[in-house]
């Protein structure tokens, strides 16, 4: 049915000019009837006109129809809609809950005039999550009428969703220059709805194997990186104006790393974190551990062993390959800042009990440097071993025994296991 201008001169609940009555019946209540004009009924609802076509109109006419109690309001609006100019319909809806009642009751009406204000009204006012999940109901009901509505609940196109995630990635790197701080929000915002959209999404995790998308992952790291270098080159003078607030710059940049780090994880990335991290540490370390920051930079300090915690990790368990020579320097180069710092940090007051590092923290670097000490040739292990056991009445963090253990039996028993297995094979003995 085609929806026509309405007639005029008719007024809803006028009944003296009435000639049928309508009626939405509850059940265990008394009726209440409503006083309708057939020309508007049928003119505005297919529903209304297959009824009235099948009975006398007369002065007593009556219609009677099944109502949910929890609708009774909604119908009841419908038939006063009916009697509003179309363009009239959209304002008179105050919100979005009672646009989806109507909408409810008038496509069970077969209104078309109303359903399609209904849904142009819905379509341009913003949803809350349980409105939106009342909206997608309704909206399975309509059919093509629905396209609109369905367009914001619909999943975007990848090519939508990669462009939204690059843009994400460069305010959560601060890639955009300059960096205004007012856009710090944002740069969180962006962090965390990055987390939230790759979390076991499996279309999302396509998107991030993208080429585009890894190249400005990239390209964020490299740029999170250099801010750490400039504001650890700017340090002293910063430090000698306002100590807590250089620390502060320097602790949200390590912050913005840590974040991409864990990120880097999740997307099969590490490698490029580990190899950066490893070669920026050498300055990064001689800036902290300068004579002039000895009695503070405490924050700093651990948030560091954080950071190399997550590289530790990923060299340690495979997940990041590395030469042996890389793996021996990063070690070599962390070890003793760890052992110190953790020293100086458990000595701490009661009152900078938040530097304290957490314990699972301390037990994972711990596990990852066993790991990467037992995956290094025996020689190396040895270096690594007679330093720690020189110190270890000093450092009693990170405890090594475990690969000291390790080394001392495959140290015993090297020599006969491979002679004895080159020379069951049909090999010349090797000579140590």
């Amino acid at each position: 049915m085609e929806p026509a201008k309405l007639i005029e001169g008719y007024k809803f609940g006028d009944h003296t000019t009435c000639d049928v009555r309508v009626c939405f019946k509850l059940i265990d209540e008394q009726p209440e009837w409503f006083s309708c004009h057939s020309p508007v009924l049928s003119q505005s609802s297919k529903y209304f006109s297959d009824r009235l076509g099948q009975i006398d109109i007369c002065s007593n006419s009556c219609i009677e129809i099944e109502c949910p109690r929890v609708e009774y309001d909604h119908y009841v609006k419908v038939l006063k809609l009916m009697y509003l100019p179309g363009e009239s319909i959209i304002d008179s809806f105050d919100s979005v809950k009672s646009a989806v009642g109507v909408l409810r009751a008038s496509n069970s009406l077969g209104c078309e005039l109303i359903t399609k204000s209904c849904i142009e009204y819905i379509e341009a006012a913003s949803w809350d999550e349980s409105e939106e999940e009342e909206i997608l109901e309704v909206a399975r009901c309509l059919g093509s009428e629905a396209a609109s509505l369905l367009a914001r609940l619909q999943a975007p196109s990848a090519d939508a969703v990669k462009n939204v995630f690059i843009s994400a990635i460069r305010f959560a790197t601060c890639m955009e220059t300059p960096f205004h701080p007012f856009l710090d929000d944002l740069k969180t915002s962006a962090q965390e709805q990055i987390d939230f959209m790759i979390h076991e999404d499996d279309d999302t995790a396509l998107i991030t194997m993208d080429e585009d998308v890894r190249s400005v992952v990239g390209e964020g790291l490299t740029k999170l990186l250099c801010a750490l270098r400039t504001g650890l080159d700017r340090l002293a003078t910063e430090f000698d104006q306002s100590p807590d607030q250089a620390e502060q710059r320097v602790l949200c940049s390590l912050a913005d790393i840590d974040w991409i780090a864990n990120f880097l994880t999740k997307i099969e990335m590490m490698h490029n974190f580990v190899s950066a991290w490893s070669e920026i540490s050498a300055h990064v370390l001689s800036v902290i551990q300068d004579k002039k920051y000895s009695s503070g930079l405490w924050a700093v300090r651990a948030k560091l062993i954080e950071v190399t915690g997550k590289a530790l990790d990923a060299v340690g368990y495979g997940s990041v390959v590395l030469p042996t020579p890389s793996r021996v320097h990063f070690l070599k180069t962390w070890l003793p800042y760890i052992q110190m710092t953790k020293l100086l940090l458990d000595g701490k007051t009661k009152d900078e009990a938040s530097l304290l590092m957490d314990s699972d923290l301390c037990q994972n670097i711990e596990s990852a440097i066993v790991s990467m000490v037992l995956a290094l040739p025996s020689d190396d292990q040895a270096d690594i071993l007679e330093e720690w056991m020189k110190k270890a009445e000093q450092f009693r963090y990170p405890d090594l025994t475990e690969a000291f253990e390790v080394w001392c039996y495959r140290s015993k028993t090297a020599k006969r296991r491979l002679v004895g297995g080159l020379n069951g094979a049909g090999n010349p003995t090797v000579s140590f």
